[in-house]
């Protein structure tokens, strides 16, 4: 009998390929608009260089504050695109990567990482540049390798909940995960905000930008505009 807290599931359902090519690229704000703006990874975590972006599916890692023997296996285990997704807990005493872990997971072809905890070796990260990594900052302190540990189960990242296989997006704004049963939809809704966008811009530099609802929602709030001075 399986118990939680110490198993491994070898197994991921992946979404259909095309469908995560077609988010990359996409904004993360505008997915997050169209998942009423959440199951956003909290603003913490961000990519070591600020144009790095990442999209694929969630190869996820529950571990131990500041043990690394499951992400180690993780990287084993994940497929090229697979993006490896670590429940640090938030802990920022002791880094979960460093460099020999970043290389070697660029060699295998994983799609980037997310950690809800620390990385170190900053600067050789930074300077091999190959692999997106997105974490809460930065320590000398290393890991252990003692477990206990998950892979590919719920987990939770930066407050939000990722499941196995859910679609990863990341760039310089932050992180956000996609339920794999609500892909397809969220992706024709934010195509279509990233449309509407695109001509707010246009009417933006025409000078025709309609800027009437504004007033409309701030007479819903019963706000009450004065044309006068403040008198105090």
């Amino acid at each position: 009998m399986s118990l939680p807290g110490n198993r491994i599931f070898t197994r991921l359902n992946r979404p259909d390929p095309e469908l995560i090519e077609a988010f990359r690229g996409q904004a993360t704000p505008n997915i997050a608009d169209n998942m009423s703006r959440m199951f956003c990874a909290c603003s913490a975590i961000s990519p070591v260089r600020p144009d790095m972006k990442l999209c694929g599916p969630a190869f996820t890692v529950k571990v131990n504050p500041g043990d690394n023997l499951f992400i180690h296996k993780a990287l084993d285990l994940a497929r090229p695109g697979d993006i490896v997704v670590v429940d640090g807990q938030g802990d920022l005493t002791n880094a979960l990567i460093g460099e020999i872990m970043v290389r070697y997971a660029a060699r295998r072809g994983i799609g980037g990482l997310v950690l809800d905890g620390t990385v170190r070796d900053y600067d050789g990260i930074l300077a091999f540049g190959t692999l997106p990594v997105f974490s809460r900052g930065y320590t000398p302190m290393g890991p252990y390798k003692n477990g206990c540990g998950e892979i590919n189960t719920v987990i939770a990242c930066g407050g939000a909940v990722v499941r196995p296989g859910d679609i990863v997006v990341g760039d310089a704004d932050g992180v956000v995960f996609v339920p794999q049963k609500d892909a397809r939809e969220v992706l024709a809704a934010t195509q279509a905000i990233s449309a509407r966008e695109k001509q707010i811009f246009v009417d933006i530099e025409a000078g025709c930008y309609d800027r009437a609802w504004v007033d409309a929602k701030l007479r819903q709030t019963g706000a009450e505009i004065i044309d006068d001075t403040c008198q105090f």
